[in-house]
């Protein structure tokens, strides 16, 4: 008994590593299985201590074997991973190290994510059992333990919480094994007892001296060094991980919707086999999704995810608030489907039956190993279905956070940019602008199975607005999706496509269910699928009817010349010479010209005023109230055109207030002395009227939410105040401008052919 406490203290202190290490596990078995091989070594060394030392070993490593085959047998089992031991054992040798370092937290204990741990800790335990049992150098013995648990809190870095119980509890059990004695047969002999007196006493002296030299270079290495440790208190530590580059998929999954069009033309291929298991079964089926691209360059869309090694159980995200779901179970059997993506049902949460790396930012999975033909693996997913009550008052995020999704690349063509515009004009909440770009891409295109693949900017623009008898205006699902999420990008929009497939029941997928969309993301409500394409049927109505790009001027190199057109008279020979011609002289004729160009451009101003007038009581004097509300924020924003501010269409109501105010503001602080000319000193304007007062566009922007979001709740009361509300800041906005400018306010023909 006297012995034990030191085998004791070793097989602890390797223990500990896998305490430390499992706090990064999903489940307590590494624990389990580090503290078996932690006494297991230690304890075959303890039985072995009265052998020749050069029989330890090989005793050791057979029974390392056998704990570790026994340890990859559960794990196996565990983790539900098919095959025999002798297959799971070599995958295991192959992969371990770099599964484990991109294992996806919580690591599921699986062969190839315990073998390096046990292994580890068995070392470590005989190392120390020899050292400190066999040598008597315990303190020595302690070093393996140390490393193996350093390394264990360095592999775990910054993914757990820190190990301060176990960290305290190594350090009092290693304190603990020093403090205890060894075991001894007899009284510890005298080093010294055979010298004279004079020589034990020097040795005695030379032997304090060391002691107190040793000690005071401990003392001084703790002072240097306890403010560096103490100041890596609070520290972050730092993750192994992002020194070892996860699984990635192959270029034809990076963006596998360029496959679109080759499916189409292959539509018997037969790509998978579903069956739909559990309270699902029956209830129709849900779109399986393989890929979702969040990146577009100008030339591709491309997944650029970061996939991870993931057990069964896949973490679980949060919900969004007020959605619906619905446990999805699948039994997925692999026909022709090629590369690493694996097809499942958003959003899965467990995968038996094969091996899989997860991302969780798009939910998508992939296997490493690649797709073969008879792959037949079970996903449990959890479907959300939104609120789609919140959808139409919904918001999109901004920031950093999604700068992704809302990238566009440049060189974006300006029929696209125009097209974007134009959708987003009328509609101002972002769902109602996602839903005008679905209605208008399903209303004027036909969908055609032999459709070239491309989705390049070039591509989109002739899918747009190539001529129909040219092959343009038709695509596969390729094109509709990636216009959609282009056009909604330039539109304010967070975009992204998804690939995957539309079975039509349990059984075969084949190559024609396959199928592209686009989602958008809204805040509270998460990423929302939207359907561009036409209904089935349907004849799509020519783009030109609701949209007309601008002419653009011709080079002056195609410029007609002018053609003189025949006269029916033949001109009049000219007078004989030396007589006098008669009519008006040149200052006649000079008045006469000046007179006329006068005539004709106060005649062409007079009809600007006019029509701009005509415009605006279209406008205020609509028999709809909520026309009329419409109608008054036009004529803001024309406004804010007019003063060289506008407001881009992808800006909601209050944002486009918020400008207004600010445009106000700038406006009247640049020319401070129109003031006094202004509308604020004339009979009827003022704050009552809504002009001068910058809070009133609130209102007005308040009025038209009403009228998009609550048709036919508008009052003709509301629709008057909004007719004096813009009237009013319109005119504030004229009085600040320069006197030129002020007349050319009234004339200026932009309002007329502005798009609305």
């Amino acid at each position: 008994m006297r012995a034990a406490p030191v085998p004791a203290a070793l097989v602890v202190l390797v223990a500990l590593s896998g305490v430390v290490l499992g706090r990064v596990y999903a489940d307590p078995l590494l624990t389990r299985l580090m503290a078996g091989a932690a006494a297991g070594s230690v304890l075959v060394s303890v039985a072995a201590r009265r052998l020749p030392s050069w029989l330890v070993a090989p005793l050791s490593v057979a029974a390392l074997t056998g704990w570790t085959l026994l340890s990859l047998r559960l794990a196996a089992a565990h983790a539900a991973l098919p095959g025999g031991l002798g297959e799971v054992a070599a995958d295991a040798a192959r992969n371990a190290i770099p599964r484990l370092l991109t294992a996806m937290i919580p690591v599921e204990p699986a062969p190839d994510t315990v073998l390096v741990p046990v292994v580890a800790a068995w070392l470590a335990g005989l190392t120390a059992a020899e050292v400190a049992l066999r040598a008597g150098r315990v303190l020595l013995g302690y070093l393996p333990p140390a490393l193996l648990y350093a390394g264990a809190l360095y592999v775990v870095g910054p993914n757990a919480d820190p190990a301060i119980g176990p960290t305290v509890l190594f350090a009092a059990v290693a304190a603990a094994g020093l403090a205890t004695p060894g075991r001894r047969d007899g009284p510890a002999p005298d080093p010294v007892a055979g010298l004279n007196p004079a020589v034990r006493a020097a040795v005695r002296l030379r032997l304090v001296a060391a002691s107190a030299a040793g000690l005071a270079v401990v003392v001084a290495l703790a002072a240097l060094l306890a403010p560096v440790v103490a100041a890596q208190v609070d520290e972050r530590p730092v993750d192994p991980r992002r020194y070892v580059e996860p699984p990635r998929v192959e270029s034809l999954d990076e963006n596998p919707l360029i496959r679109i069009s080759g499916w189409a033309l292959n539509p018997d291929q037969r790509l998978l086999d579903v069956r739909t298991t559990g309270d699902a079964a029956g209830q129709g089926s849900p779109r399986i999704r393989l890929a979702v691209l969040s990146d577009y360059d100008g030339v591709t869309w491309r997944v650029g995810a970061t996939y991870r090694n993931a057990g069964r159980v896949l973490p679980a995200a949060a919900p969004a608030p007020g959605a619906a779901s619905d446990e999805v179970r699948q039994e997925i059997t692999v026909g022709d489907l090629t590369g690493r993506l694996l097809p499942a049902v958003p959003t899965p949460r467990e995968v038996t039956g094969a091996r899989v790396a997860y991302d969780p930012a798009t939910g998508t999975l992939i296997r490493p190993e690649g797709l073969t033909p008879g792959l037949r693996y079970e996903v449990s997913s959890v479907r959300e279905r939104p609120d789609a009550n919140l959808l139409p008052t919904a918001n999109v995020p901004a920031g950093d956070e999604v700068a992704r999704v809302l990238r566009v690349a440049d060189g974006a063509p300006e029929p696209l940019r125009r097209l974007a515009t134009q959708l987003a004009e009328s509609n101002g909440a972002p769902y109602a602008r996602a839903d005008a770009i679905a209605t208008f891409l399903a209303e004027h295109y036909r969908v055609t199975a032999d459709a070239p693949s491309g989705h390049a900017y070039p591509n989109l623009a002739f899918f747009l607005f190539g001529p129909r008898n040219g092959g343009g205006q038709r695509g596969t699902s390729e094109q509709f999706a990636a216009a959609f999420a282009v056009l909604g990008r330039l539109a304010g929009l967070p975009t992204r496509v998804v690939v995957g497939f539309e079975p039509k029941g349990d059984g075969p997928v084949r190559a024609a269910d396959a199928y592209a969309w686009p989602e958008v993301l809204f805040d509270g409500v998460g990423w929302v699928p939207f359907d561009p394409m036409p209904r089935p049927d349907s004849e799509p109505r020519p783009v030109e009817e609701d949209f007309r790009p601008q002419p653009e001027d011709p080079p002056p190199s195609e410029v007609p010349a002018p053609t003189e057109e025949p006269s029916a008279t033949p001109p009049a020979a000219a007078p004989p010479p030396g007589r006098e011609q008669g009519g008006p002289g040149t200052p006649v004729l000079v008045g006469g010209g000046v007179g006329g160009l006068a005539l004709l451009v106060g005649a062409m101003l007079a009809a600007l005023f006019a029509a701009r007038r005509r415009l605006t009581r279209s406008r205020l004097d609509a028999p709809d109230p909520g026309e009329r509300v419409a109608g008054a924020w036009r004529e803001l924003t024309d406004a804010l055109r007019l003063a060289g501010h506008p407001a881009g269409p992808d800006l909601a109501a209050a944002e486009v207030a918020e400008r207004a105010r600010r445009t106000l503001v700038e406006a009247r602080a640049a020319r401070p002395g129109e003031g006094a000319a202004g509308p604020r000193d004339r009979p009827g304007a003022g704050a009552a009227a809504g002009g001068p007062d910058e809070a009133a566009v609130d209102e007005l922007a308040t009025l038209l939410n009403q009228a998009g979001f609550a048709p036919g709740s508008v009052t003709p009361e509301q629709a008057e105040r909004a007719a004096r509300l813009s009237a009013g800041f319109a005119d504030a906005l004229r009085a600040a401008r320069p006197r030129w400018r002020r007349l050319l306010w009234t004339v200026h023909p932009g309002p007329l052919r502005w798009r609305r």
